[in-house]
């Protein structure tokens, strides 16, 4: 299963409004101007997304993961290198804070960002599809792609799709390159797909409607 262009694009815009709205919020966070955009969406296999996170990088990761369940249902997981995890949470508290103290504040940190930024990806999609959206509390999850793709499932079933998400992320000049992974099953996708095309339909006037009157 794979997206056409106009598809492709429309979600991307989505996604980019909702990302838009989370750096506002990260920007108070963190007292500091926050870069959020979505420069490429693709549907891929569970397993070529494993191969994505590591290729030509880092192999261990943190992650927060929250379940989603409407029209549409699946995990939503913000995943970055997790050499990067220290540096996100101390842009998020301050330099004012010892190693130790940093690393005692990493999981409440972490999870109160992954849970703006995904919120704002999941409701801004929800919204503008005109759907509800039942969105779990975030949990931290750390390990390699493998571990992080897998970690809510009871048996490995390399078939599930992944809608993965690249993400340019910048707090004080500090540019990181993470994921957001929406993993959901054909159902959940072909949903979330007719969705979409009735969201491009609405925004396209009816044969006729656009024409002035005589």
């Amino acid at each position: 299963m794979d997206l056409d262009e106009l598809e492709r694009d429309a979600l991307t815009e989505l996604l980019n409004m909702g990302v838009s709205r989370a750096a506002t919020f990260l920007s108070k966070m963190v007292s500091d101007q926050v870069a959020l955009s979505v420069p490429s969406v693709s549907i891929v296999g569970r397993e070529t997304a494993i191969e994505a996170f590591s290729r030509g990088g880092p192999t261990q990761f943190v992650a927060v993961g929250q379940n989603f369940q409407g029209r549409f249902s699946g995990r939503a997981l913000l995943v970055f290198p997790e050499v990067n995890s220290l540096e996100l949470v101390r842009a998020a508290v301050g330099d004012g804070y010892s190693l130790e103290e940093i690393v005692d504040l990493e999981q409440e940190a972490l999870t109160e960002m992954g849970n703006v930024i995904l919120n704002g990806c999941l409701s801004m999609i929800a919204n503008a599809l005109r759907e509800s959206l039942s969105i779990s509390l975030p949990s931290l999850l750390r390990g390699d792609g493998r571990a992080i793709l897998y970690s809510h499932d009871d048996t490995d079933v390399p078939s599930d799709q992944v809608l993965l998400l690249y993400i340019d992320f910048s707090i004080r000049s500090r540019a990181i390159r993470g994921y957001i992974a929406l993993l959901m099953d054909l159902p959940s996708l072909t949903a979330l797909r007719e969705l979409i095309h009735r969201f491009i339909a609405g925004m396209v006037p009816e044969a006729g409607h656009d024409r002035p009157p005589r």
